[in-house]
């Protein structure tokens, strides 16, 4: 028989260890002797509960009103009831319990989080939508009050004066024609975004040479310019052919050769740059002036936006014309970006890749 010395400690043990203690019965029932750890219990609590675990009948079971198991060993020479100490069980059960509940609350909490989240970043395209359709109409029925107001203002003034020949009214007769033709190239804009928006306007697309069509564009804008007292000059690289929209592609032309003398300031200077590297052309407009703001400049193709809103009414611009441009680069597969600075004024830089004709067999 090993013997352990005095001064040595039994090593806990490394797991918690539940408290058992056995009694020894005789045929009666009586408790002859009690084994294990020390029980701090009465003669008559500890008979009553050898009582209850032999009247249960079964080998093992719970005492539930003194947080005991037992079993019940029988053999030729004696009877045996073991019993374990539950209230160590209890207390890892109820903390196994509240570790669940934090956790369970804590996954539920970042789920919710976590779906919020997703839900948001879904319908911020859908929100942001709505938000420029809402803009677009606000800002399309302001900009069509004011020639409806005005017109309907030149027709009380004549409806007021029913004498008066047609030659003496001639005036608000033209004012009211100015206001309408206004009108009209509103509402002509307006639906052209809308068909690029809803997808629904087919390109005219044929084989033509992209050099005339630009150049068709920039001669009506030399008496213009000269008129404004701005220079303008053009560096058009001849024969590339493309395969687009002619119109559509001249309109282009005409909107960033029109923006661009409206701003290049007295005695300004605009340039025309058109060439071609390797399968794209580089549509290039820039113009001297002063340089738009940096916080403009992310903002210049949306509609109805304008850098500066009493210069633009004053010029009789709806905001809409780098909207326009934006939709026909887009239109022919291609990308328009701008920058501005003090040393290289404002430059608008189309980029079109070049679709060779499709030949029928």
């Amino acid at each position: 028989m090993v013997t352990v010395p005095p001064e040595t400690e039994t090593p806990e043990p490394p797991f918690q260890t539940t408290p058992v203690f056995w009694v020894s019965l005789d045929e009666d029932g009586t408790v002859l002797s009690v084994h294990g750890e020390e029980v701090s219990v009465s003669d008559e609590v500890l008979q009553e509960i050898v009582s209850r675990a032999l009247e249960e009948g079964g080998p093992t079971g719970k005492l539930s009103g003194y947080g005991l198991r037992y079993l019940v060993q029988e053999t030729r020479e004696e009877r045996q009831v073991a019993f374990a100490d539950m209230s160590a069980e209890r207390e890892q059960l109820t903390r196994l319990l509240l570790t669940s509940l934090l956790v369970g609350a804590g996954a539920l909490a970042a789920f919710w989080a976590v779906s919020l989240f997703l839900s948001r970043w879904a319908l911020r395209p859908a929100e942001r939508a709505w938000e420029q359709q809402r803009r677009f109409v606000a800002a399309a029925s302001h900009e069509l009050k004011t020639p409806l107001t005005v017109i309907l203002a030149n027709m009380g003034i004549l409806l007021a004066h029913r004498d008066e020949t047609v030659q003496s009214q001639c005036r608000w007769v033209e004012n009211t024609r100015e206001e309408a033709v206004r009108m009209k190239k509103l509402v002509d804009d307006l639906l052209f975004l809308a068909r690029s928006d809803s997808e629904r306007a087919a390109l005219a697309r044929s084989a033509f040479c992209l050099s005339d069509t630009v150049w068709s564009a920039v001669l009506p804008f030399e008496p213009v310019a000269f008129e404004q007292g701005v220079e303008l000059q053009s560096e058009i690289e001849p024969e590339i052919c493309f395969w687009g929209d002619e119109g559509q592609l001249r309109r282009l032309t005409v909107i960033l050769l029109d923006n661009a003398c409206k701003y290049a300031g007295e005695h300004g200077k605009v340039t025309l740059r058109l060439r071609r590297e390797q399968d794209r052309a580089l549509l290039l407009v820039s113009n001297t002036g002063a340089p738009i703001p940096k916080e403009h400049l992310q903002h210049l193709f949306e509609r109805f936006y304008r850098a500066d809103e009493s210069r633009d009414r004053r010029r009789g611009g709806y905001g809409l014309g780098l909207s326009i441009a934006r939709s026909i680069v887009e239109n022919h597969g291609g990308k328009i970006a701008v920058q501005s600075g003090e040393e290289c004024g404002t430059v608008f830089t189309a980029v079109f890749p070049i679709k060779e004709e499709k030949k029928e067999k």
